[in-house]
């Protein structure tokens, strides 16, 4: 038998899935950050921090987007959710960008700053997503509804 979280009843099924779809679409937008960033940085020679805030950008648009409607099947307001996000990047780029350039310059690579900021940004941004943006709104678009539904016929919930 499924046990139910706190927030929107989850059950640990339900939670485990959240973590491996987001696990997955940010690996998309990983992918789609270090393909911009290399492009930015290599092929049209722009300077660190432009090309990884070039990339961030990007890879936030995607994250955001798929993030939303198969991750937290969420029906809130995509202009608050936004902000939301936004204002969450508004702490996490500054910082971010802050700190390229001197880990650089300690010698570290390019690639292996922009790997940990990554990482950073993934676990940060779940678990800021999962409780401020999406709290509440779990399972509210047409998709979470139906696997409440299919959840409460079978008895799960």
């Amino acid at each position: 038998m499924e046990t139910k979280k706190q927030g929107n009843n989850l059950t640990t099924s339900q939670n485990v899935a959240q973590a491996v779809k987001f696990t997955l679409f940010s690996a998309g937008a990983g992918i789609i950050q270090v393909i911009s960033f290399t492009l930015c940085f290599e092929l049209f020679g722009f300077p660190n921090r432009l090309s990884y805030f070039i990339a961030l950008v990007l890879s936030v648009l995607f994250n955001f987007t798929v993030n939303r409607a198969f991750t937290f099947k969420s029906a809130t307001n995509v202009p608050i959710a936004m902000i939301k996000v936004a204002l969450y990047y508004v702490v996490f780029t500054p910082l971010s960008t802050w700190w390229v350039d001197p880990l650089v310059d300690l010698g570290m690579n390019e690639y292996l700053v922009l790997a940990m900021t990554m990482i950073t940004n993934f676990v940060t941004e779940f678990l800021f997503c999962r409780f401020v943006v999406y709290r509440g709104a779990i399972n509210t678009n047409t998709l979470g509804i139906k696997e409440e539904t299919r959840l409460k016929a079978l008895g799960k919930k």
